[in-house]
């Protein structure tokens, strides 16, 4: 049975941050600052990278909602929300500078996700159940 490690944690963590800054960033280096800064015409090398970026974020959302599942998702969202409603209350987040927003949107969506790929592994471990995708190879 697979077990979740923290290096397995960190390596999808790391994934899902590379898949999203790489899509958009607040730095304004991303694929979405490339493609918008040639739009409406699209380069070969464009259209071949953003395929493969529709393909990680593929992969990535699917096995997060079959994970997660609606329920899942809007909780993880609304504990996300909370936490920054917390630092914000606290003191310790100002969300005055624009930068900060972007950058917290990245680093959440992107725990979003490694949570999503991590969280049937978890479940398996707990509960002994497997998640098993209905309705293919009938």
């Amino acid at each position: 049975m697979e077990r979740l490690t923290l290096t397995g944690f960190l390596l999808r963590l790391a994934s899902a941050l590379v898949l999203v800054t790489v899509t958009w960033n607040p730095t304004g280096t991303s694929y979405v600052h490339w493609l918008y800064a040639t739009f409406p015409k699209v380069e070969p090398l464009e259209a071949v990278i953003g395929l493969i970026l529709l393909g990680g974020w593929a992969f990535s959302v699917h096995a997060t909602w079959r994970s997660l599942g609606q329920f899942g998702v809007l909780l993880a969202v609304a504990i996300f929300a909370a936490a920054v409603w917390l630092l914000v209350s606290q003191g310790w987040l100002d969300l005055s500078h624009g930068g900060v927003i972007g950058w917290l949107a990245v680093v959440l969506l992107s725990l979003l996700m490694t949570i999503g790929l991590c969280w049937s592994i978890v479940q398996r471990r707990v509960t002994g159940q497997v998640n098993v995708e209905e309705g293919h190879g009938r």
